[in-house]
Formats: structure tokens, C-alpha cells, sequence
């Protein structure tokens, strides 16, 4: 595998930079003195910032843009072998990277490599775990999957002691990571147009646990099935979290204000109890604090200062985000694109004073919506009404004979009022006409799905 000199700063070409991760480990390499060009399909505001920064940002992807001055390509998971620039880097013998790659090579210049991996929740608890990073004054180095309002980015360059990253487990691209603590916040089924079935995916996690040293930690969700396989043979310190006292950190007396922000007291074991309140709503947000304090906790983080911090914290771009109202009704916008992150968030959504709950869905990969297509519509049922876009998707191509057709007809046997369309323009003149004043309106799904609620308000 190449390797980066990073004391010999040289020319790095990225082939989709716009993406959130991409642009993150791009603006790290030019504050580090690299010269950084790359590609991407269309023009977005990640790509505008990184040309602000004088990076080079080519619209289109073509293998004229590949040249010998290249010392090294980095490529995400979306990109095939039939890509043209990719094509073009290995017929000029150019070293070439994944992403994940050139992440794990960036970790190990710093002295606490910290990555956080789960099938949910990684966002946002890399995002808790910053603020409370920054207000312990520990000058972190960060990649976050969103972005962190404090600070405007979804990367910020900080000294060399701690790197915070998310870690995903998709392709495996967690396990070409060297951190010293880790976090596995769950591990559920997903990512099934690459892993086989549960049994893979655990057996993917393990392996992304037995890459921290003896002198590391793993933090890990005490309500995984069967932790002991994950834990088994660990040379490094296990903290765990979850519901109960059978966990090393739990949560009791948990209460919800008007607008469903929790408070709870916390028990671990080096504290009889600590009070805790959150600025982001629902219960699963308490876990994933949990996950967050306790990575404070094994970095000597005094309790106050991580108080303040998830107090302070007003999640991140795209997690449950107020977008604005219209005519008395409430614009949320959220990620979710799993049935369990479907459910978490209109269980959130529920303790919210409204009159109707509102979910405009956008399903994503038309693998996934095969695969999880009853809890789809499980999950999507605890709305009072929902309206279906077509399939994201992304980076797949075959239709696997399922369209959000498939969906609707589920939640309507479930009793759901289901619409579908197949443009935003129709659905957002449906929405119009139909929500009233005191709805809840939630554009949910991990593509462009939110450019509905933005286009309503005007934005």
C-alpha cells in the first residue's frame, strides 16, 4: 500500500471530493500543506468551500482531469472500476487510496486516535463528543459525517494529540483504521448489498474491536446481543453502557420537557450519580450520550465541562434539524434511513406539541428498501400520514423489481395514510394544500429529500 509521507507535503487528487467525508479529509491535507484537487458530478456548497480554500474542484468526472502531477488518488466506496478517472489513474501507474485508507494513514499521526463506529448514531455522537472535546480545551482534530454548527464544518485542524472520526463499517472501511479508543454504539442489519447477513456484520465489528491496543479502550453498547463475542480475547480496557445496572454506565429517572429534550441521572462507576440535560430530543439520544461521557471519562474530562458541552449542544446539520415554519407548520429534517432510526425519530417527533406527525420519506438503495421493506413500513406507520418519494439510488442501479410503490401498498394494509409521487414538485403542491396549521412536517431519508422542506420554506 502507498504511503504518505505527511512530513513531504505532495499532490493528492480526490475523485468525488464533494462528499461529506471527502471534503473533510481534503481540507485536512491542504491546512497540512498538500496541494488538493479532485472531482465530483455536480456543484454543491461542500465543493464551493473547498474551492474558497484554493482547492481545485473539476464539475464531471472525465480522465482528462487525471494527470501525471498526481502523487496519489483517493477513491471512495461509490467509485467502480469503470469510472473513468479511475481508469485513467491506473493506466498512468498513479498509488491510489481509498478513502478509508488515507483516514487510517492520517489517525496514526496523532497520539489518541479515536473512532467512533455503530450502525446509528455515529453522527451525532461524534458531534457530542466534539463539543465536549472543544470545551475541554483538548484542540481536537475532527471528521465528522455532518455538520457541527459550532463550527460551521464538518473538519476542523487542531493540534496532535486527538483525532475524532466516525468509523463505518460499510465495505469495511472501518478496519484500515488505527485508533486507540473505540466506540460501537449497536450493530443491526444493514449495508446488505455488501455484508451477507447479521453474522457478518458482528464478525466485521470484532475485527474493528481487536485493532485497539492493550493500552486502548473499547466503549461498547452493553444491549448488543451477545457483547462477549465482540469482547472476546481483547487485550484492551471494555467500558459499557446501556439501560441498566448490569452496564457500567446506565441512565435512571429519565423525563422529557414540552419539547421531548430528555434529562436523566446517570450512574457510573466512578460516580454515584450525575445529572445530565439535553438539547436534542428523544431517548436514544440519551444512549447516545451515554457513549459520549464515558469517552470523556477515560479522558479525565472533568464532569462539569461535559455537563455544560451536551447542554449546550444543538445537534448537527441534518439529525432532527429545525428547518422553519410555514403556516403554523413545523419543518424538521432528519437522516433516518433505517427502521430503527425511522422509529427513534418519530418516537421523538411524538413528544413534540403537534396536531398531525408528517413524514415525507425519500427510501434509500432499492437494496435496503427490499431487504427491511415490512419494518419500512412498521416504523413508518407511528406517522399520522405519510408521502413517499421515489428510491434513492445512490450507488446502485439495478431496481431489484421494488419501487416505493411496494411501500405505500404496506403502509396502507397497516391502516397508514400513505400517498406516493414521483416528483418533489407534486408533493411539495400536495403538502401545501393538505398540512395544516399545527402539523409537524418531517422530510426524512439520507438523499436530496430535504430539498422539500427547503423549497417550502422558501429557502
Amino acid at each position: 500500500m502507498y504511503q504518505i509521507d505527511f512530513s513531504n507535503p505532495s499532490s493528492i487528487y480526490f475523485v468525488g471530493i464533494g462528499g461529506i467525508s471527502m471534503s473533510g479529509l481534503a481540507q485536512i491535507l491542504a491546512d497540512a500543506g498538500f496541494t488538493v484537487a479532485g472531482s465530483d458530478r455536480t456543484r454543491s456548497e461542500l465543493t464551493e468551500h473547498l474551492e474558497e480554500k484554493g482547492i481545485t474542484v473539476f464539475y464531471g468526472q472525465r480522465s482528462g482531469n487525471i494527470t501525471e502531477a498526481y502523487d496519489c488518488v483517493i477513491f471512495t466506496s461509490a467509485i467502480h472500476p469503470d469510472n473513468p478517472e479511475y481508469i485513467a489513474a491506473h493506466e498512468k501507474h498513479i498509488p491510489c487510496l481509498t478513502r478509508a485508507q488515507l483516514l487510517g494513514q492520517i489517525m496514526q499521526n496523532y497520539r489518541i486516535p479515536i473512532a467512533i463506529s455503530g450502525t446509528h448514531g455515529k453522527t451525532t455522537t461524534t458531534s457530542m463528543a466534539s463539543e465536549i472535546l472543544l470545551a475541554a480545551d483538548k484542540n481536537p482534530t475532527l471528521s465528522i459525517g455532518g455538520i457541527l454548527k459550532s463550527i460551521g464544518s464538518c473538519v476542523r485542524v487542531g493540534g496532535p494529540d486527538i483525532f475524532l472520526t466516525e468509523a463505518c463499517e460499510y465495505t469495511n472501511s472501518f478496519l484500515s483504521f488505527f485508533p486507540k479508543i473505540g466506540i460501537i454504539l449497536n450493530i443491526e442489519e444493514d449495508h446488505l448489498d455488501f455484508f451477507k447477513d447479521l453474522a457478518h456484520i458482528r464478525s466485521s465489528f470484532r475485527q474493528f474491536a481487536h485493532l485497539l491496543p492493550a493500552d486502548g479502550c473499547l466503549i461498547l453498547n452493553g444491549q448488543i446481543a451477545h457483547p462477549e463475542e465482540i469482547t472476546e480475547g481483547l487485550s484492551c480496557r471494555v467500558v459499557t453502557f446501556g439501560p441498566d445496572a448490569s452496564c457500567d454506565y446506565y441512565p435512571e429517572s429519565v423525563c422529557y420537557d414540552e419539547m421531548g429534550h430528555p434529562s436523566f441521572v446517570l450512574h457510573s462507576p466512578q460516580f454515584s450519580s450525575r445529572s445530565f440535560t439535553l438539547q436534542v430530543p428523544g431517548e436514544h439520544n440519551v444512549y447516545n450520550a451515554l457513549a459520549a461521557i464515558a469517552l470523556a471519562d477515560v479522558l479525565s474530562i472533568p464532569t462539569q465541562t461535559t455537563v455544560k458541552a451536551l447542554q449546550a449542544f444543538g445537534g448537527t446539520d441534518r439529525r432532527f434539524e429545525y428547518k422553519g415554519s410555514i403556516g403554523g407548520v413545523t419543518v424538521i429534517d432528519d437522516y433516518a434511513h433505517h427502521p430503527t432510526e425511522i422509529k427513534a425519530t418519530l418516537q421523538a417527533a411524538a413528544r413534540l406539541p403537534h396536531r398531525e406527525v408528517w413524514c415525507v420519506f425519500q427510501p434509500h438503495t432499492y437494496s435496503r428498501t427490499k431487504q427491511f421493506l415490512e419494518e419500512f413500513a412498521q416504523a413508518l406507520s407511528q406517522a399520522d400520514r405519510v408521502v413517499l418519494t421515489d428510491i434513492y439510488a445512490a450507488r446502485e442501479a439495478d431496481t431489484l423489481g421494488i419501487s416505493s410503490l411496494d411501500l405505500m401498498h404496506k403502509l396502507q394494509d397497516l391502516g397508514t395514510d400513505c400517498m406516493y409521487f414521483p416528483t418533489f414538485d407534486e408533493i411539495e403542491n400536495f403538502l401545501l394544500a393538505n398540512c395544516q396549521n399545527g402539523d409537524l412536517l418531517i422530510t426524512m431519508g439520507a438523499g436530496d429529500v430535504l430539498k422539500i422542506g427547503e423549497n417550502l420554506l422558501g429557502k
